[in-house]
This record gives C-alpha cells, structure tokens and sequence, in this order.
C-alpha cells in the first residue's frame, strides 16, 4: 500500500476461496477491515453461488470474478442469475479465452512449458482445429462491423449485462488500445441472436483446465 501511495484499497479480493476457513470467517474479517476504512469494498473469485450468498449475508460482497467468454459460458447457467439478484457485479477474466478468440492462435500452435496454455485441454491441436469454427465466427461478424474478432468477442460479452466488466490482459499497448475500442461496438440484437444460435448448434471441444485444477475452484 504504501508503493500505491494509498492507504486504503478501493477493491480487495479473495482469489481463490480456501476451502478449509469458512466463508463467514473471511467475510467477518474484511467486515473488520472495512470498518477500519482499510477497505472500501470486497470481492470473491471463481465462488460457487452457495459461497457467494453465505458471504454476502455476513458483508456485501461488490464484485465476483470468474472466468467468461464465447467458449466458456457456464457462468450462464447459475452465477449470473445470483449475481443479478443480489446486486453484485461480475468482472470476467479471460474473456478473449486466453487468446484464442483474437484469432491469432492457429491448430499448429506451440506453447512453451512456461506457458499454462501448454497443460490446457482446449489447447491441444486437435481442440484448436475443431474450436476454430468460433474464431470463423467472431472474423465474420468483425469484417461486417469493422472490427477486430478481440473486439467482437469483448462487445459481445458487454452486452450481455451492464453490470459486467471484462478484464482482458495484455502487454502490448496496441492491444490494450483495440480492447478498448470494443466499448464503441454495438452488437444489434439480431446479431447477437445469429452469435448465439450459431454457437448453440456446436459444442466447443476440450475442457478449460486440466481436472486437477478444475477441482480447486469453488464452482
């Protein structure tokens, strides 16, 4: 705190829910905190409805991150209807799905053992040939709206809720420039119904993480 020049933070998140404190201790202690006005708000990441509702019963919880995109959208199924009904908003993480989604990933891809994407089903080559009908996709809506496949995959995630806020990451600032710019794409309604029954005609190949580490989220 004292490197930000600040000694109070606007938004503190638990990443990772430990499953061996209970989720009432956690949210009991940063209610401590908030009262001392070391923090302003409170948020979980990849929390199961049921860890989310137990926490914001005890400190209402701001903001919940988990991941979301065109190629993961299981968030859909339950956790966007809790976040909605308790007023919470929700901050995707990799919502150009590590990559892939810009189209700059081919079937030929090779990642370095340094890369997560290297341990990652989705991943594999077989996965990238058989998932590549979704860049196609993206290509295709991104020529008609002048766009880049990136800033079709963000817009298209911005419109599903106005109190979601994607955080795609990157290290380049021509990157960071063209995520920015999904802001200013409108997807109309009859584009995102052909997105969606595209997507609902064709099921994406490969799970999002290796099963070791699909059991250490809460979800």
């Amino acid at each position: 705190m004292k490197r930000l020049n600040t000694d109070v933070i606007d938004l503190y998140y638990q990443h990772r829910v430990d499953t061996q404190v209970p989720i009432e201790d956690v949210a009991g202690t940063i209610k401590d905190l908030i009262g001392e006005g070391k923090i302003k708000h409170w948020g979980l990441s990849e929390a199961g409805v049921q860890t989310i509702r137990r926490a914001h019963a005890v400190q209402p919880v701001t903001a919940v991150q988990s991941e979301y995109s065109l190629w993961w959208r299981r968030p859909e199924e339950a956790l966007l209807p809790t976040l909605e009904e308790l007023g919470i908003g929700f901050v995707p993480f990799s919502p150009l799905g590590k990559g892939f989604l810009t189209g700059s990933i081919s079937k030929d891809a090779k990642f370095d053992k340094s890369d997560f994407r290297s341990i990652v089903p989705r991943f594999t080559p077989e996965a990238l040939d058989a998932n590549q009908f979704l860049v196609d996709l993206l290509k295709e809506v991104a020529n008609q709206k002048k766009a880049t496949a990136a800033q079709i995959a963000l817009s298209w995630i911005l419109a599903q809720k106005p109190w979601i806020v994607p955080i795609p990451g990157t290290t380049k600032l021509s990157r960071l420039e063209e995520n920015i710019g999904a802001a200013d794409i409108e997807l109309t309604q009859d584009e995102l119904q052909s997105i969606d029954e595209a997507l609902a005609q064709i099921t994406v190949e490969g799970e999002r993480y290796p099963e070791e580490l699909e059991k250490r989220t809460g979800l």
